[in-house]
């Protein structure tokens, strides 16, 4: 079994049980490696006269951060199961020692030394606080995962290459510009984040210290900043208006603002899309805090539920379900869709479609799942044929003055519209509106030309506008 040792920070940090199994396997001829031979502790084995070899060509060989630690684990599995490795500060702290530990599935024996977070904690000053400590070789996948917040230390800064990506990184989450401290072997000095690759040197002393900062400092935000801020809004000092509100009096306010998130889509503005989404981030965060005050549930449990419905619904990903296309993995969402929501029946499912939706939306989503219990036409030809029956009834009805039977009709007629845009595969509810975005330009074009010929619109004949009209179209192609 490979045994793994910690030296600690300095020499001499090598614990006991440390130096009598070290001294065990140099009896046992045992091979020995040390990760790098950089770092104060590394006197100790210097001083016990171990014979040893040093990985530090690992580091040079090494394409990139993100295959050191493999490199490194790789380098000590080739000596074979009874390899001893040192590392500086405490083994269970190293990153290539976690590599280790998931190569051989935890089958390795840990004697942990001196931690070297310790020191840098003291120099940070954040000597009782809670605070995290990450290393910068994975510093990246840390973030990914949202395991980063303040107070905050990164240690084996080891060189300028890796001070930038970390400041880069740190400057993304909390700001380029945020107050920290560089630590360099015994020294604090005090920077700005951007700061960070710009240093004299670097080595395996190398930090970085980031204190908490408070919500009204801060440069850049978190969905707990915002959840925060509805806090304070809400609080009895807070602000009058957003106290009163309830979930009822606001509820069109999310519809507002996902129609204009939309809109800023269409406009392919990268600025307005991220303005608009926030609003909309916004009305998800309100809500949530105003049921959280009630009982009803909170933000954790928003984000739990959305979580695990993605997980179920997506069983073609993360289950046995198979999907070689969007149709099937449609498909299979639909299916485990019905499940969970306990749809017995495809009528279930078409009435489960909200009323509030857009007209032409709720017209092509009820007649999509429709179609999923056998009720549809062929084709598009076949569902053109039933719009023409339904414009047939429509002016009958029209001609023969029934004003409400003709209003029904006009309903069938534009039900079935929807049905032949579906069976083409078309979006209704984005045809229509681009077709209305069309006529609207159409027209304002058309209305330009005329006055420009001296007319007076309103006097224009049917004739004459169609001809404006067929101009303007022309003219915006």
């Amino acid at each position: 079994m490979i045994t793994v040792i910690g030296l600690g920070v300095e020499k001499g940090d090598l614990t006991k049980r440390g130096e009598e199994i070290l001294a065990q396997a140099v009896r046992e001829n045992r091979p020995i490696l040390v990760r790098t031979a950089n770092t104060h502790s590394y006197q100790t084995v210097v001083e016990m006269g171990i014979k040893h070899v040093c990985l530090d060509y690992v580091y040079e060989n090494s394409r990139n951060f993100a295959t050191l630690a493999k490199n490194l684990v790789k380098a000590v599995a080739e000596q074979g199961s009874d390899a001893v490795y040192l590392v500086d500060g405490a083994a269970t702290e190293d990153n290539s020692v976690k590599a280790l530990l998931k190569r051989t599935r935890g089958k390795i024996e840990i004697i942990d030394g001196v931690s070297k977070t310790t020191a840098l904690v003291r120099a940070a000053g954040f000597v009782g606080c809670s605070y995290t400590a990450v290393s910068a070789y994975e510093l990246a996948e840390r973030a990914q995962v949202g395991g980063l917040s303040l107070p905050l230390i990164i240690y084996d800064l080891d060189d300028r290459g890796l001070a930038s990506d970390t400041k880069l990184l740190l400057g993304d989450l909390f700001g380029e510009e945020i107050a920290a401290k560089y630590l360099y072997g015994d020294k604090a000095k005090k920077i700005c984040l951007y700061e960070l690759d710009r240093q004299k040197g670097y080595d395996y002393t190398s930090a970085v210290a980031i204190e908490e900062v408070e919500l009204l400092q801060k440069q850049r935000f978190t969905i707990e900043d915002l959840k925060e801020i509805v806090y304070r809004l809400r609080a009895p000092n807070g602000c009058p208006w957003d106290r009163v509100q309830t979930n009822d009096s606001i509820k069109m306010s999310a519809v507002e603002e996902a129609y204009e998130l939309v809109d800023a889509i269409d406009q392919n503005d990268d600025e307005k899309i991220m303005e608009e989404a926030g609003d909309l981030a916004l009305q998800v965060i309100f809500h949530a805090v105003m049921k959280e005050e009630t009982g009803a549930f909170n933000l954790t449990d928003i984000m739990t539920g959305i979580c695990q419905k993605l997980i179920t619904r997506h069983t073609h990903v993360f289950g046995e379900d198979k999907a070689t296309d969007g149709a099937s993995a449609l498909s299979v969402w639909e299916k485990n869709k019905m499940t969970e929501k306990h749809q017995v029946t495809f009528a279930d499912s078409v009435n489960d479609v909200p009323h509030c939706f857009p007209a032409a939306m709720r017209a092509q989503k009820v007649g999509k799942r429709a179609s999923k219990g056998g009720m549809d036409f062929a084709t598009a030809e076949d569902a053109a044929a039933r719009l023409k029956e339904e414009l047939a009834e429509f002016f009958e009805a029209l001609n023969v003055g029934d004003k409400e039977a003709a209003e029904k009709e006009i309903g069938d007629v534009l039900f079935a519209a929807v049905n032949v845009g579906r069976k083409a595969g078309c979006d209704c509810e984005k045809a229509l509106k681009e077709a209305t975005d069309r006529f609207a330009a159409r027209f304002t074009k058309a209305e330009a030309l005329a006055l420009a010929d001296g007319r007076v619109v309103t006097e224009l004949s049917e004739e004459e506008w169609d001809d404006y009209y067929r101009k303007a179209k022309q003219a915006l192609k």
